[in-house]
């Protein structure tokens, strides 16, 4: 099975979500550390849709700035294109398989889709 996470090294969700992967037998694991490779709009639309998430369910508040900006209360849109420019707004780790998308918090989230 194929696998992708959207991982950040610095959070330690993102490393134990990180972990269950490469320890689950038959995955064929590919890591992106997306505050050096961002995410573009449309990847994040897809993610967010087969995920089930509104661009508002996966925004990371906790350290970043996206509250004063008033993205909690933006339209999707605008949501969408701050994470675009700014990786940190997407809350982490966001895995995708062949069975789905989800936003591992809590890391065993992961299990869902493996």
């Amino acid at each position: 099975m194929k696998a992708t996470i959207w991982h950040n090294p610095a959070c330690g969700t993102s490393r134990k979500t990180l972990a269950i992967l490469q320890e689950t037998p038959g995955v064929e694991l590919t890591v992106v550390e997306y505050l050096k490779n961002p995410y573009d709009a449309a990847k994040l639309r897809q993610l967010f849709a087969d995920a089930g998430l509104a661009p508002r369910d996966a925004l990371r508040l906790r350290g970043t700035n996206a509250a004063e900006r008033g993205l909690p209360d933006a339209d999707p849109d605008a949501i969408i294109a701050a994470m675009a420019a700014n990786p940190a707004y997407v809350e982490r780790p966001l895995v995708e398989t062949d069975k789905g998308v989800r936003l591992c918090r809590p890391q065993d989230k992961v299990r869902e889709i493996l």
